[in-house]
């Protein structure tokens, strides 16, 4: 009973957290003359993919917003990946004064709420004329992040030290460890950053909508918002764009889920 009675609240609580993607799909597989006339939990009969031919028309565009953020995401992924794993390592394996107080004053930074650099990163940005640029919504978070790097050097620390040593006896500096030895056996927790670091930027919705202005270099959480203010009565459009805004972040944690659950043993050099 009591086993049963466990799985059953795992069934509920993957209901309540389904419900709402799953009510998307089958809003934006209605017509809207279905979805006017019938109750909003009835299957779409017949499914119809004419809101997603709409949404991508000239009228909505939605081809611009979708190619926008899959490039800011692709550049803050690839700058992500590559100076926290510099920045992680240093820290975890490398000794120099001030070492310790210098990443432990870093990941404080995480205890300031995005709302207050806000105002003074617009203030930059706009100093430097690149306001309403490709540059402006990729530059604050190229460079890695507290959270990545706090979890790559824990990952780091657990490597053992005699297979770094080893690299070294055979030659290897501090590149060719890191290229060689450190980033192969650290695959399962550079997978976790990587999707992390997508779902985050890919739903990324208030430094764009402060930074940008227009169609240009709109995002699509952005676009989606101006979707439902402009035309809140066609409901199957927007649930259509907040499905398109789902699915590349569903494929991605199906494609990588085995490395997730691998990374959660961190300790599980053997």
């Amino acid at each position: 009973m009591r086993t049963a009675g466990t799985y059953l609240l795992l069934v509920l609580g993957a209901v309540v957290t389904l419900a709402p993607f799953l009510l998307s799909v089958q809003t934006a597989l209605k017509s809207p003359q279905q979805f006017a006339s019938e109750p909003v939990l009835t299957p779409p009969a017949p499914p119809t993919l004419e809101n997603f031919a709409e949404l991508f028309g000239d009228r909505y565009d939605f081809v611009s917003p979708t190619v926008v953020t899959a490039q800011v995401v692709a550049v803050i992924l690839l700058g992500q990946l590559v100076f926290s794993v510099f920045a992680a390592y240093a820290f975890a394996r490398l000794r120099f004064p001030g070492r310790d107080a210098l990443f432990w004053l870093y990941v404080a930074t995480l205890m300031v709420p995005q709302i207050v650099t806000i105002i003074p990163l617009y203030a930059v940005f706009a100093d430097l004329g690149i306001r309403n640029t490709f540059w402006a919504l990729v530059l604050p978070y190229v460079f890695g992040h507290p959270y990545g790097i706090f979890l790559l050097r824990e990952y780091f620390k657990g490597i053992p030290g005699d297979l770094l040593d080893a690299a070294k006896l055979d030659g290897a500096g501090t590149p060719r460890i890191l290229w060689h030895v450190v980033v192969p056996v650290s695959r399962p927790i550079l997978a976790t950053l990587a999707i992390i670091t997508v779902v985050t930027h890919w739903n990324n919705f208030l430094w764009p909508l402060v930074i940008t202005s227009g169609r240009q270099w709109q995002v699509l959480t952005v676009a989606t918002s101006a979707l439902q203010s402009q035309y809140n009565s066609n409901w199957t459009i927007v649930m259509a764009a907040t499905t398109i805004a789902i699915l590349p972040l569903t494929i991605l944690f199906l494609a990588f889920q085995r490395h997730v659950v691998r990374s959660i043993t961190i300790t599980g050099f053997r």
